[in-house]
């Protein structure tokens, strides 16, 4: 039997220090060098016993498990609330986790989510309490442990510190943990374990790997445990070229023992299960991230759980981030079973009708899809790889159903040429970032301002209410069509209107409007101008001082009182009001023309009819 590092996972909520705390363990400056300043795959860390013996000095001491353990595996895990599905693998390959926090902020959404994989995973973790740095008053010593640092600071500074503590102490209570200051606890069994630390200056992070190497040793001994000749068992991070090697497979080992020349088995894109032969496997440096080592990689003919390993093998093309790793010199059929078995728990739903959605691992493409279907967003395709041309031709089908799922959302990939040809002249939107939640933000206001687009265009296509008066002495033309000028007593009048007199009458159309030589297609409230009103008679269907409305159907009518009556000015309203009446009073003269009795028509002369039919 030999004994692994036990697998340590970072998690909380975005910019609270997950990978700063592991850039300062590891001396490596790769928080920096993320896009958008926030991790957007789960990267992967050696820390060797003598290392973290140097950080922790004689915490570690007095506690005599130097020897026990080979030292700690960390997996550094996305932040944002995009990433569940990510965290969650991580939280499932972890044998402890760090939940990390900002002492000044608190619980953020994504802490809250974190608790919750961690409640599931029954994973146990650590608390720490981080940016005690940033605490007002606080007096930094880099490196130093916390029981050293707080020693210098105000008892003013330390009680506030204090306070913000048991926020997190009353806030975990509330979730269903008992904790304390991890200078505190009573019970490292029951009570979860608050470490104050700074993940910028050192300080507090002796304490915090004591406290993780004595929970690992404490009760972890067996878990830890692994045969020596063991078949391994990984998750694939990513597949990629790297210069002189061709295309690689980086990889979390957890479990069992991966040896040169070993027959792995993996899955590809199109949910295939592939053999391949292990040609190299390269290991990178101690304290070296598998995605950012600065130096060669250790060719190694054997790597025992836990690791990060690249692993050189042939055909491996088309082999998909996320999949599982498998061992396959014996037995390979019940494997095969084993790897498709897990295709049902990454294949991704879609939809007849929707929008395509690019990335570049199945990780991303995952979290990408986790928060489209929380916006009830349609996905037509969800695919690893480059955008394509097929993908460009997709979604302009999709803009001919509806705008805006004519929508191509693309993680960390490239737009392939044969794709920029196919989209000139296409009229589909391309949200294109290397920051998931930047994305879906983007994505999610381009949506809303669709939305207003629409709604106003929607409003601009119906007829709103207003009102105008016949101003005395400025009849210019009587009729073919009546010129007259006119004032907007409320809203705005546009061209091609119909103009009704308060008991129905209609009046005529609204040809043209005119201010000093200049056409104008629409007039609102205040606004004198010359109007020509087409079919209209002056002293037969209007006069001077006459207020005249705008017809509106009784549809017309209805989707303002529902879509659109927040948009209106008050004297806008009114003149709905006075229209409704109008309309009304008409529809209620018309009941009473149906109610006469006909046979008295013959009893009226020419005039007399004519004016009972109008």
């Amino acid at each position: 039997m030999k004994t692994r590092s036990p697998i340590v996972s970072v998690l909380g909520h975005v910019d609270h220090g997950k990978t700063t705390l592991l850039d300062n363990i590891r001396g490596s400056t790769i928080a920096s060098k993320e896009a958008g300043g926030i991790t957007q795959h789960i990267g992967a860390t050696e820390i060797p016993m003598e290392v973290i013996s140097s950080i922790c000095g004689d915490y570690l001491k007095k506690m005599n498990i130097q020897e026990q353990l080979p030292g700690l595996f960390f997996i550094d895990t996305p932040g944002h609330e995009a990433f569940t599905t990510l965290r969650k693998r991580g939280g499932s390959l972890a044998d402890l986790a760090i939940l990390i926090l900002d002492v000044n902020e608190g619980f953020k959404p994504q802490t809250f989510e974190a608790l919750s994989i961690l409640k599931s995973s029954k994973t146990p973790f650590v608390v720490a309490a981080n940016k005690i740095d940033k605490v007002p008053g606080w007096n930094s010593t880099e490196n130093a442990s916390f029981a050293q640092s707080v020693q210098n600071q105000h008892k003013n500074v330390v009680f506030d510190l204090d306070q913000r503590i048991y926020e997190i102490v009353g806030e975990l209570h509330k979730q269903g943990f008992e904790s304390e200051r991890f200078d505190r606890i009573s019970n490292f069994a029951s009570q979860i374990t608050i470490v104050p630390i700074s993940a910028q200056t050192g300080e507090g992070i002796p304490e915090l790997l004591t406290m993780l190497l004595g929970l690992a040793f404490q009760y972890l001994s067996e878990q830890l445990q692994i045969e020596a000749d063991s078949p391994a068992s990984g998750t694939v991070l990513e597949v990629k070229e790297e210069k002189g090697l061709g295309l690689t497979i980086d990889t979390i080992l957890y479990d069992g023992v991966l040896n040169k020349n070993d027959r792995i088995m993996l899955l590809t894109k199109d949910n295939k299960v592939i053999s391949t032969k292990i040609r190299s496997l390269l290991k990178p440096k101690p304290l070296e991230e598998i995605r950012e080592s600065k130096t060669m990689f250790e060719d190694t003919d054997l790597i025992v759980a836990a690791a990060g390993v690249k692993i050189v093998a042939p055909h491996v093309d088309d082999v998909i981030s996320g999949s599982p790793l498998r061992v396959a010199n014996d037995d390979s059929l019940r494997i095969e079973d084993e790897l498709l078995s897990e295709v049902d728990n990454i294949r991704i739903q879609t939809n007849d009708l929707g929008i395509i959605v690019k990335a570049d691992t199945l990780g991303s493409l995952e979290a990408l899809v986790n928060i489209l279907s929380k916006m009830d967003v349609p996905i037509k395709s969800a695919e690893i790889g480059d955008v394509s041309r097929r993908d460009i031709i997709n979604a302009s089908i999709m803009n001919e159903e509806d705008e805006k799922l004519g929508v191509i959302i693309a993680f960390n990939v490239n737009l392939l040429p044969s794709a920029e040809e196919e989209l000139q002249g296409q009229d589909i939107k391309i949200f294109h970032d290397k920051v998931i939640y930047q994305l879906t933000e983007d994505y999610h206001e381009w949506l809303n301002t669709a939305q207003e687009r629409k709604k106003k265009a929607r409003l601009e296509a119906i007829t709103r209410p207003a009102k105008i008066r016949i101003m005395p002495k400025l009849v210019f033309r009587k009729s073919k069509p009546a010129i007259c000028g006119i004032e907007v007593m409320s809203g705005i009048i546009e061209k091609g209107v119909t103009l009704i007199r308060d008991d129905g009458h209609i009046v005529g159309t609204v040809d043209s409007m005119e201010d000093k030589g200049e056409n104008l297609p629409k007039v609102s409230r205040g606004s004198q101008v010359a109007m020509a009103i087409g079919d209209a008679v002056f002293e037969k269907d209007f006069e001077e001082g006459d207020v005249l409305y705008v017809d509106m159907t009784e549809s017309n009518f209805l989707q303002l009182k529902d879509e659109f009556e927040n948009k209106f000015l008050d004297d806008e309203l009114m003149t709905m009001d006075e229209i409704q009446q109008i309309k009304q009073q008409t529809e209620d003269q018309m009941w009473g023309v149906v109610n006469t009795d006909w046979s008295q028509l013959d009893t009226l002369d020419d005039d007399e009819f004519e004016d009972f039919y109008e």
